[in-house]
């Protein structure tokens, strides 16, 4: 249960597939256009899959489905390559004569 003044993440359809342009690739004619707004729930209170208002950090409001609460980035730059650790001890040496 999401409260009012939680930061969530909800979806809004702006285009649906039928009403997109012909001059866009097959593939992406093929789908529903798509904005994914981030913002502080309006309602009272709220479950994901509700119809709801967010105020973005603009003061923006918006509507749309709620698809997240306390929504983050989940990417990262991937595991840990250890021949990186040596390439940075050889660039420190070729740069300044040493790993200082």
């Amino acid at each position: 249960m999401v409260k009012k003044g939680d930061w969530v993440q909800i979806r809004t359809v702006v285009l649906k597939a039928e009403e997109r342009t012909a001059r866009l690739p097959e593939d992406t004619q093929k789908c529903d256009l798509v904005q994914w707004t981030k913002g502080f729930l309006q309602e009272e209170s709220a479950e994901v899959g509700d119809d709801v208002t967010v105020v973005t950090a603009a003061s923006r409001s918006v509507k749309g489905t709620l698809v997240d609460e306390k929504p983050h980035y989940t990417h990262d730059f991937g595991e840990f390559v250890p021949e990186i650790i040596q390439m940075e001890k050889q660039l420190k040496e070729i740069m300044f004569g040493g790993e200082q």
